[in-house]
């Protein structure tokens, strides 16, 4: 088994491009600004930079993942850039291809493409996509893909002789199955995911993970509480309101922040580091345990923050908590120990 402890964790920036009532901006301004952070968050050193994809919520939450890529990618020249991630059953296989193969060619070779299953009934409605075939859809996607990205397939072909696939956490054993790599930072998903891998005749030593963890860094986590919290607040709430909407399930109630930040790591809308980068630090390691988790990604923004607050928070990240991230010991150093001392 890959010993993550001994290994560089590479730090990515997410970002879904939320613009809430309450907060609204231009929605113009925050595309072009959203732009400006990830070339901020290139020229601060992180690796890569993420975009997701839901649709119908009343945030505007983003919706085409790749068409933003694409965007960044002219901007930049060295961060990767991925999708986290591309619904796929909401996908024709050969859209993706062509939209892939593009982002692609733009970035000259730094395309990683996570693919999800998704679960909102009213998008699956808005594409006229079944619902019940999700998980099937999710796992023949990427099959496809890997044959139209091959010789016969869609043309032009892609820089990367294999652009990296990453499967949604929700399949971890099928991800391995597929031999693709697995879209969680989360140590217990390594075992059915390392069995995947033996199963479909792969080599465990390929295993990657990488995912996204909820957590925010500040240099002074009582000064910022109150504004993380009131985002967080609409954040998870928005989430946990559109997860039921077109079920007839009732409307899960309010979260309370103060909790969710009490907590563990448990499912992705249950927990949220919050402290210092030492703290989080610490708390990210945790998580990550023994599995070979290459890259974790954090939030650049939550939901409606104002631009000075995400440059901050995008600052920190990449010189803050990147460098504690990076060649720890298995030991625990000095300021493990003062962080563990504080949580």
């Amino acid at each position: 088994m890959t010993d993550a402890a001994n290994a560089d964790i590479e730090v990515g920036v997410y970002f879904d491009l939320r613009n809430p009532r309450q907060w609204r901006q231009d929605p113009a301004r925050l595309y072009s600004f959203t732009l400006e952070a990830c070339e901020e968050a290139e020229r601060l050193g992180a690796h890569s930079a993420w975009f997701t994809e839901h649709h119908l919520f009343d945030d505007d939450y983003m919706t085409s993942p790749l068409t933003f890529a694409a965007a960044v990618a002219a901007r930049t020249r060295q961060i990767r850039l991925g999708t986290a991630v591309v619904v796929a059953p909401l996908h024709h296989p050969a859209e993706i291809a062509e939209q892939s193969v593009a982002v692609d060619l733009i970035s000259d070779g730094r395309l990683d493409l996570g693919l999800g299953a998704g679960y909102r009934v009213p998008e699956y409605n808005l594409f006229n996509a079944q619902i019940e075939r999700r998980y099937t859809t999710t796992d023949a996607m990427a099959g496809r893909l890997r044959e139209l990205w091959g010789p016969g397939g869609v043309r032009p072909r892609p820089v990367q002789d294999r652009i990296p696939i990453w499967q949604g956490p929700q399949g971890a054993r099928r991800a391995g199955l597929l031999g693709e790599r697995l879209l969680s930072a989360n140590s217990d998903l390594w075992t059915p995911y390392s069995q995947g891998l033996l199963d479909g005749g792969h080599s465990v030593s390929a295993g990657t993970m990488a995912g996204v963890v909820q957590a925010w860094v500040t240099d002074d986590p009582d000064r910022d509480l109150s504004v993380v919290s009131m985002h967080l607040a609409h954040q998870l709430d928005t989430y946990r309101r559109h997860m039921v909407e077109g079920t007839g399930q009732p409307v899960p109630r309010p979260v309370d922040p103060d909790r969710i930040l009490a907590r563990d790591s448990r499912g992705p809308l249950d927990y949220f580091f919050y402290g210092t980068p030492e703290q989080v630090a610490v708390r990210i390691q945790g998580l990550v345990g023994a599995a070979p988790v290459k890259t974790v990604l954090l939030w650049a923004s939550l939901a409606g923050m104002a631009e000075e607050a995400v440059i901050e928070n995008i600052r920190t990240i990449c010189t803050r908590l990147a460098p504690l991230l990076k060649s720890q010991s298995a030991s625990v150093s000095t300021w493990q120990e003062d962080a563990i001392s504080d949580l």
